[in-house]
């Protein structure tokens, strides 16, 4: 089967246009090698990631492979020190699940409540990916040149025209168009998260029509099919990171994958109060109780500090209750394939696709439209 190329994915010498999501605790260094080895373009979601263990794991990737892979990053602004006054209301919320799983009460957390971006960002530059991406905001000009100068295709998500203005102004080489169907933190900032909600195929095609930067396509894909959609509609590449979560080489725990496979249709909602920011995933017993009884927050990304340590004990116990199911809408569609039966099954079914597409402009023979489907749609003469 002959590779499926676009400007963008021919750049990275990728066999098929498609970008593994980066989805930070759950890319490891075997997910990220199996996608590249399996001819796309594997991605590490660096978020939470210390600077020492970002290069680390590059090399585990570059010990078995030499093809393309990204590193992203959260570039959200973080918040100043929280006095530990102003922390009781979460506290006092999240206790009730601390003393339920046999954990202590929860304490006040001292900053800083994640990893140093400038750090990371060196990290980044000593590994020299080929390509750097971003969410949750935009990097300054300055920093976006300094990567792109060390070789790096650079690009960050939007969720609006705004957003991919402000992307297209810091030098970026690509918008990552994040629809409202993407598992994971929405990566809006221009706007409320909860306002920011266009479904992917209408995002991909306003900022394919306003003829900025080239696009890449994500949220809700889950097989070839999606894939051809977006690429007719003007996108450069699709990103898939749910239907990753299931392969054996991911970082999920066994009640993840176990509630992803389980899934039926939309399973999935918006909550804030697993880290303080707006994200798509499972809804669970945590997701319900937390939204029904409104709990207090903190800010991103230090509520993450809150939850995190409901996750062992709950895997542990064989549940997903506490667990943050980060997902996409077309959950329900996930496989557990290892990953090159996934991308293998994928570049089938995109081609299957657009052989389907392109049959549509051929003579109407009638074998042709009972392939097709469309065969049953046409009327029968009435003798």
């Amino acid at each position: 089967m002959s590779a499926l190329r676009t400007a963008l994915s021919a750049r990275l010498g990728l066999a098929l246009p498609l970008f593994q999501a980066p989805m930070a605790g759950l890319t490891t260094p075997a997910l990220v090698a199996a996608a590249v080895r399996a001819g796309v373009l594997g991605s590490f979601g660096c978020a939470y990631r210390a600077p020492a263990d970002i290069e680390a794991d590059a090399q585990a990737v570059r010990a078995v492979t030499d093809g393309p892979f990204n590193l992203n990053f959260f570039v959200a602004p973080q918040p100043d020190p929280i006095a530990p006054d102003a922390q009781t209301a979460a506290l006092d919320a999240i206790a009730p699940w601390y003393r339920e799983i046999g954990l202590p009460p929860p304490q006040p957390l001292h900053g800083p409540y994640a990893p140093d971006l400038d750090a990371q960002l060196a990290a980044a530059a000593r590994v020299a990916p080929a390509v750097v991406t971003f969410h949750l905001g935009v990097l300054p000009a300055e920093r976006v040149q300094a990567l792109r100068r060390a070789g790096a295709l650079v690009g960050g998500s939007a969720t609006c025209l705004d957003e991919a203005h402000a992307l297209a102004a810091a030098g970026c080489d690509f918008v990552v168009a994040q629809g409202g169907e993407a598992g994971g933190h929405r990566g809006t900032w221009l706007r409320d998260p909860h306002d920011a909600l266009t479904g992917t195929l209408a995002l991909v095609r306003l900022l394919v029509r306003d003829g900025g930067l080239p696009v890449v396509a994500a949220g809700g894909i889950m097989d070839g099919d999606g894939i051809a959609a977006v690429l007719a509609l003007g996108a450069q590449a699709a990103q898939l990171g749910t239907a990753f979560i299931a392969c054996p080489e991911s970082g999920a725990s066994a009640p993840q994958r176990a509630a992803l496979l389980a899934a039926r249709d939309d399973a999935t909602r918006l909550s804030d109060k697993f880290t303080g920011k707006p994200a798509r995933g499972l809804v669970n017993r945590f997701m319900r109780e937390a939204r029904d009884h409104d709990i207090a927050t903190l800010p991103f990304p230090a509520q993450l500090g809150l939850t995190a340590p409901l996750r062992a004990p709950t895997v542990k116990q064989g549940s997903a209750d506490f667990l943050s199911l980060w997902a996409g809408q077309a959950v329900a569609l996930s496989r557990a394939l290892a990953v090159a039966d996934l991308v293998a099954a994928l570049t089938a079914e995109t081609h299957a696709a657009l052989d389907r597409l392109q049959a549509l402009r051929e003579p109407a023979s009638a074998s042709a439209l009972a392939s097709t489907g469309v065969a049953s749609a046409v009327p029968t003469p009435v003798s």
